[in-house]
């Protein structure tokens, strides 16, 4: 690729609600590039993974290199496709930090949304140009003049900067392309400077190690450099940098406003941190790391163990290569009674957590079990000493500890002011403490609570959306412990104690709690040749109970004719479903009971 000066390069991404068209306007743009063989081209092309197709949501931001011709001038557009779920607003951040501008795409058939809000918000903090574009206008539900005005009221967008396209159809891309090199501004940047680029995403590959994706700053740098890593102290020879095009392209070097790659035979994942800065050995020590994105908050917490225990060490090493291109993951080693060795992952909301599962079970062939999510208490013991609690089944019978402390959140809510009643009610529900509101413009209000942790890692987030018509936003920063009246609710399956289910709850919620636990499990645990107990109970004393009949299930009853791979069918279904389930005594648990306790709330009518 030839040289590019400066002002011919624009770094920029695209951002948008969920299902709003992103991958389908990236396609586009790719098929507009002179460098990119149109035969490659398939639907949602930037999107790698099987899951990302199948279910049509992009889970990895993705950075291309697209060549332009536009008015017969050469130019290099660095695209960087972006998810639009929530659950995923940490690849967002992450992306913008390696842009000037940002593409918001906005569904003219269903207006401004949630995300849309949320990430326009994000764009702002970043500094980044924005560029509006209306998407899906060749549709027949097509309300163009409504988008434009829910925009204006919104962000204050002129009308005349609304850029009319169709992804699908390519009518009006054109005419973004020369907004595009118009309205975002070239990269700024020293090429005389010392070599400064930003870590803005990393992926394992068996072969090669970890590749490493950068945004350059200032400087340059080619293969055969020693490269420093200012976060982790790390120093490496570079054997190959380029550009990412439907594939790595190997390049003589990268240099200052380029976006791409660089690969130095890394084999530890631990020695590359996302948001960190890359210079040169010979500049270490005068070089001052770039600002990074800020580390994303883990918002639901679960126990994470193979089936199979034989599998710990392939679920270490494959935690590592997953946390690598997901850094939003965190994990810690954790062990169970009934469920043996495992971790305890954090999760950044409930798709995430499926997402992850899905992925460990495809890309490492391991299959899993997840306990339900907790946090992390502390009891103070008689003698004035502390010690942390990782999860229910540590906690100690009450006569070793004076008190249980649990820890606090401060919690920030952003929402319309109509929804302020639900938001209240919602808050006050979960023990949470009103302290402050503030008005951000005529319609939108900042809303400040303290609350216990617990009440928000577990659906508050689901909850806060559905009550708010997915408008609202929050965000939590811990701010210590508080003693409270709280209580282990014990689960016993058949007599035999489970731990994994095992919760920590307020006093008064616990009968209510455990009670629709023991709902949740009849449900999901599968009626066996003998009567299963089920119950709760706080220390010795039982406060809920129920009962699984006992019969004998054939799953072949309904297969009453038709040739033997209809019955080979049904039993291969059944002996799948069996490979997830954990033994507890000689009674068989499905996946799904320990992650009923997710859907256990307060509510009488759970």
């Amino acid at each position: 690729m030839p040289e590019m000066p400066l002002s011919k390069i624009r770094n920029f991404c695209i951002i948008a609600h969920i299902d709003h068209g992103k991958s389908t306007l990236a396609d586009r743009l790719l098929s507009m590039s002179y460098a990119v063989d149109k035969r490659k081209i398939v639907e949602q092309t930037m999107d790698s993974m099987d899951l990302e197709r199948e279910r049509g949501i992009t889970i990895k931001a993705k950075a291309i290199a697209l060549p332009m011709l536009i008015d017969g001038e050469q130019y290099l557009f660095n695209l960087i496709d972006t998810p639009g779920h929530v659950d995923f607003g940490y690849e967002v951040s992450r992306a913008m930090n390696a842009c000037e501008g940002a593409l918001l795409l906005v569904d003219v058939t269903q207006g401004i949304q949630a995300q849309t809000v949320a990430n326009m918000y994000l764009a702002i903090g970043a500094d980044l140009e924005v560029v509006p574009v209306a998407n899906k206008v060749d549709m027949v539900a097509a309300d163009f003049e409504r988008t434009v005005n829910e925009l204006e009221v919104a962000f204050g967008t002129k009308p005349a900067d609304v850029v009319k396209v169709s992804g699908k159809t390519g009518l009006g891309v054109d005419v973004l392309v020369k907004e595009i090199v118009k309205r975002i501004p070239p990269p700024e940047g020293d090429a005389e400077k010392p070599l400064r680029a930003l870590i803005f995403d990393a992926v394992y590959d068996d072969y090669r190690g970890v590749v490493v994706y950068v945004r350059v700053r200032d400087g340059s740098f080619k293969a055969g450099d020693r490269i420093f890593m200012l976060g982790t102290r790390r120093e490496f020879e570079v054997l190959e940098v380029g550009i990412v095009r439907m594939g790595l392209q190997k390049q003589a070097e990268l240099r200052t406003g380029c976006v791409g790659y660089v690969i130095c035979g890394i084999k530890s994942v631990q020695d590359v941190g996302v948001g960190d800065t890359v210079t040169l050995a010979k500049f270490k020590d005068e070089v001052h790391p770039l600002p990074g994105y800020k580390r994303p908050q883990p918002m639901v917490f679960a126990g994470v163990y193979p089936t199979n225990a034989a599998e710990f060490d392939a679920l270490r090493k494959g935690l590592q290569k997953i946390t690598l291109s997901d850094s939003a993951i965190t994990y810690s080693p954790e062990q169970s009674d009934a469920l043996g060795s495992g971790f305890r992952c954090g999760f950044l909301g409930l798709l995430h957590m499926e997402i992850f599962q899905e992925r460990v079970e495809r890309e490492l062939g391991l299959d899993l079990v997840q306990s339900a999510p907790n946090v992390t208490y502390e009891i103070l013991k008689h003698d004035d000493t502390r010690e942390r609690i990782e999860k229910a089944g540590d906690l100690p019978d009450p006569t070793h500890y004076k008190e249980i402390l649990e820890p606090i959140v401060r919690l920030s809510v952003i929402t319309p002011t109509e929804y302020i009643g639900n938001v209240m009610s919602l808050a006050l529900e979960r023990r949470g403490l009103y302290q402050n509101q503030e008005h951000l413009g005529k319609d939108r209000v900042l809303l400040t609570f303290k609350m216990p942790m617990a009440e928000v890692i577990f659906d508050f987030f689901d909850k806060l959306k559905s009550g708010t018509r997915g408008y609202a936003t929050m965000d939590y920063e811990p701010i210590g412990f508080d003693p409270a009246d709280l209580v282990k609710v014990r689960i016993l399956i058949a007599g035999d104690e489970v731990d994994a289910l095992a919760m920590i709850v307020h006093r008064q919620f616990a009968e209510q709690r455990g009670r629709n636990l023991l709902k949740k499990l009849k449900e999901e645990i599968p009626r066996h040749l003998f009567v299963v107990n089920l119950q709760a109970a706080i220390g010795g004393k039982v406060i809920a109970s129920e009962k699984i009949s006992s019969m004998g299930k054939n799953v072949l009853a309904k297969c009453y004719g038709g040739d033997i791979t209809r019955k080979k069918k049904l039993l291969e279904k059944q002996k799948k479903g069996k490979k997830r389930m954990k033994m507890i005594g000689g009674v068989e648990v499905p996946q799904g009971a320990f992650l009923s306790v997710l859907k256990v709330t307060n509510d009488p009518g759970n």
